[in-house]
């Protein structure tokens, strides 16, 4: 893997955060709930989960969560972020890559060699970069 290199602590630091997270996690209606755990180049972890709406459009992924934070208080050099997710009965049990949506705002607001971080726990986990993830991402 190409690209900048997270320290495993600081890995290890998001994959527990993510987990947290889930559990803030509101989805009624899909039952599936997704944390997240971003790094941002200062060392803050902006954090987010899924929240669902009876309307599904509303709805707003546990990535896309973290990442608005972040931009909404002036934040944009991102080094990594966690993604975790499961049925709510089965726990985290695979790992869970963000949808097509939350790719494209990393897109929009990564570099190439931004870390994706999908686990299952601390001991289960891959790591991909954002040009891995999204080989041709649209980008203006």
């Amino acid at each position: 893997m190409e690209g900048k290199k997270i320290e495993e602590e600081h890995i290890q630091k998001l994959i527990d955060i993510a987990l947290k997270q889930r559990e803030y996690s509101y989805a009624p209606y899909s039952d599936f709930k997704v944390g997240a755990a971003l790094l941002v180049e200062d060392g803050r972890i902006y954090t987010g989960c899924n929240i669902e709406n009876a309307a599904y459009g509303p709805s707003n992924c546990a990535e896309r969560t973290a990442i608005f934070k972040a931009v909404s208080e002036g934040i944009r050099d991102f080094l990594a972020i966690c993604v975790v997710g499961g049925r709510a009965e089965e726990g985290v049990r695979s790992l869970c890559p963000p949808c097509g949506i939350c790719r494209q705002v990393m897109l929009e607001f990564c570099d190439a060699d931004f870390q994706i971080i999908l686990a299952v726990d601390r001991e289960h986990y891959e790591l991909y970069t954002l040009e891995e993830m999204v080989p041709l991402g649209f980008k203006l």
